[in-house]
């Protein structure tokens, strides 16, 4: 099994992006599975076309896109992406969509293919919070794991795609009172845990409530 791992340049000001650094830091290979590492910029549409040629050049069984989500306490595995682009600051090319359609011939939102309450479960299993999200938001995140899930229905149907949005790292809240954080080891473990889930879990997920809230 080979499975993609992106994760995003740092955006919004902030001079480090934990999801890149922690994929940085992922082993080679996950529960025999080869793991393919690719930064991706935050960029809507570039953003999806260096994933797009990843797909071509790697041809990958999954892609797992992470992604940081300052202000929550835990690893958050997304359910579901929607067809929407409505960005609350500029990404790093300056772009801001505002209420725009992904893809007008795309669903109105998809489903990751991924077990993710058995990866809650795992990254549970290892000391630490994590929880099912049902919103990727509306900025490039959402936007990668749409554009993902627009090429599964559209062109690889039998790729497995999905997200995962982790916590800001303890220095980036230095100046942020009251804001969450997480060591860059525990979201590596966390997200190292998450993947071996996906390489070992069977067609379907586990049967439970999706983990910590958050």
């Amino acid at each position: 099994m080979k499975i993609l791992v992106t994760g995003f340049d740092p955006f919004d000001k902030e001079k480090i992006n934990p999801a890149l650094e922690a994929v940085k830091r992922l082993p080679e290979e996950i529960a025999g599975a080869k793991i393919i590492k690719l930064e991706i910029p935050t960029v809507f549409g570039q953003a999806g076309i260096v994933v797009e040629n990843a797909i071509e050049l790697n041809k990958p069984d999954v892609v797992v896109n992470i992604g940081q989500a300052g202000g929550r306490f835990a690893i958050t595995p997304e359910k579901v992406a929607i067809n929407l682009a409505d960005a609350r600051i500029a990404d790093n090319a300056g772009n801001q969509p505002l209420d725009e359609t992904i893809f007008t011939d795309g669903q109105t939102a998809y489903f990751t293919q991924l077990p993710i309450k058995a990866m809650v479960a795992a990254i549970n299993a290892k000391g630490l919070p994590a929880a099912v999200s049902y919103t990727a938001g509306s900025f490039v995140c959402n936007y990668i794991m749409y554009y993902v899930q627009y090429l599964i229905d559209k062109k690889y149907p039998n790729l497995k795609g999905g997200f995962i949005h982790v916590p800001f790292i303890f220095e980036q809240v230095v100046t942020k009172p009251q804001q969450p954080a997480m060591s860059i080891n525990d979201i590596v473990m966390g997200l190292t845990a998450a993947i071996a889930a996906i390489a070992t879990s069977g067609q379907e997920d586990i049967k439970t409530v999706g983990g910590t809230k958050h």
